[in-house]
């Protein structure tokens, strides 16, 4: 790998690292519980709020959503499963005001992750929220000042950093079995085809669709909670519209991207260029009576970085047949083979003499959805006892989500763009500088 000594010092574990803050939480009273309170009762809000449940150091105090289908929903599973009472809101200011969390999930989509975080911070909790951090570069350092102003553990959802073989592979590669690496190709890789609009909708009675768009543009509503996966921007189908999330390359690859700077110690590329379109799917449609989604059905980055080149890929289209292995991952080529990080199948280690033995670890998930929230929750709760930082720290998946959004950046302007990391701008480049953040809507201010 060829790390020196400030790479080294610079690559957390997060077990390792202390810090100075403001006072934190330590649950040094048997028994004592965290009041803990949930922002956003879906799909992937309700994995991670099981996961607090089932630690048994969290009392669930409050419950937020603007749907009021999930947050009955989300409130019958905790009386049920916990006997708690959560009160609920349909807005986290409110709650966040009223109950004084010490410990807040926020599981929303993508464009409100920076306010409802850095409000939760501010108001006094430790924050577990999901990947990717934010929909803009500029809400992320927001993000990451306010976690350091404050004092407060924020946890992010990449879970990866603890699924076992994830770890195992890394201690892999850092051991120099792999060799130095000079590339990496990630990929998502999952099956589609062209795209039919959908007509759009008055919003259900039970959704405060003004508030669920907040701070991003209101877009026509054109949901199905019966269909969740059938394209529509609420509940699943957000990721694929710009103006709520960045499509696969910030959905996805995050996860991938991260394991790219956690495993070898870099911290951003300096040259980017992307391109990408929806030549399958089609031209994107907006129209008062109906929408399609708006993201690339496929989109390549390719990203210069101090000691290698990686390349990214991901489409909404073909699958994956064609090719052995998983839809999903990471290839390192190292001089010594190629190591394969995956997901459900675990790592592959091909060594370049065809002589020399495949090797392999399998993985340990998580249910539901094969994940591994269950360890990365424990980590959360045990950087808040010992006042410490987590392995998902929000200022290492700041910089793991910046990988995905200036290819973003790229693919928007048409062209490549030149980063410097320290500054957190692009090289003499106010086109793309403008692209780090953008305007909210009116009544809503961006963080700063």
């Amino acid at each position: 790998m060829n790390f020196n000594r400030r790479q080294f010092l610079r690559t957390t574990t997060a077990a390792a690292l202390a810090f100075s803050a403001a006072p934190l939480l330590r649950a040094q009273v048997p028994g004592r519980k965290y009041r803990t309170a949930l922002i956003g009762c879906g799909w992937w809000g309700n994995n991670i709020l099981g996961e607090a449940m089932a630690s048994g150091e969290c009392r669930i105090t409050a419950l937020c959503d603007v749907d009021r289908r999930f947050l009955d929903r989300t409130a019958a599973r905790v009386k049920k499963e916990l006997g708690d009472d959560a009160k609920p809101y349909e807005d986290y200011r409110e709650l966040l005001a009223k109950e004084k969390p010490e410990i807040c999930i926020v599981g929303t989509p993508d464009h409100w992750h920076a306010l409802q975080t850095i409000a939760a911070v501010k108001a006094g909790a430790h924050v577990y929220v999901e990947k990717p951090i934010g929909h803009t570069i500029r809400e992320g350092r927001a993000m990451v000042k306010a976690a350091r102003d404050t004092g407060r553990v924020v946890q992010v959802g990449t879970h990866r950093r603890v699924s076992p073989h994830n770890v195992s592979g890394r201690e892999f590669i850092r051991s120099g079995k792999l060799g130095k690496i000079g590339m990496v190709r990630a990929f998502v890789h999952y099956g589609g085809g062209p795209e039919r609009p959908r007509k759009n909708i008055e919003p259900p009675k039970e959704l405060n669709w003004d508030l669920w768009c907040g701070p991003a543009p209101v877009r026509p509503f054109n949901g199905d909670i019966d269909n969740p996966w059938g394209g529509g921007i609420h509940p699943r189908g957000f990721r694929n519209y710009l103006d709520y999330a960045n499509g696969t390359l910030a959905d996805w690859g995050v996860h991938w991207m991260d394991q790219i700077l956690w495993i070898t110690g870099e911290r951003w590329p300096t040259k980017i260029f992307s391109v990408g379109g929806r030549p399958i799917k089609g031209p994107a449609i907006l129209t008062a009576e109906e929408q399609t989604t708006d993201a690339p059905d496929h989109q390549i980055a390719t990203y210069k970085f101090n000691s290698f080149d990686v390349t990214w890929e991901n489409r909404q289209f073909a699958g994956n047949n064609a090719e052995k292995g998983e839809s999903v991952g990471c290839y390192f080529y190292g001089e010594r083979g190629t190591f394969h990080m995956g997901w459900q199948k675990g790592w592959t280690f091909y060594p370049v003499n065809s002589r020399d033995p495949v090797i392999q670890e399998a993985p340990k998930l998580g249910q539901p959805d094969d994940q591994n929230i269950k360890e990365l929750w424990a980590d959360f709760l045990d950087a808040i006892k010992q006042g410490r930082r987590p392995v998902s720290d929000i200022e290492e998946i700041h910089l793991s989500t910046n990988v995905t959004l200036l290819a973003m950046v790229s693919y928007k302007l048409g062209r490549s763009i030149e980063w410097d990391g320290e500054k957190e701008e692009c090289v003499g480049d106010p086109a793309a500088n403008k692209l780090l953040r953008r305007e909210y809507r009116k009544g809503w201010e961006y963080p700063t």
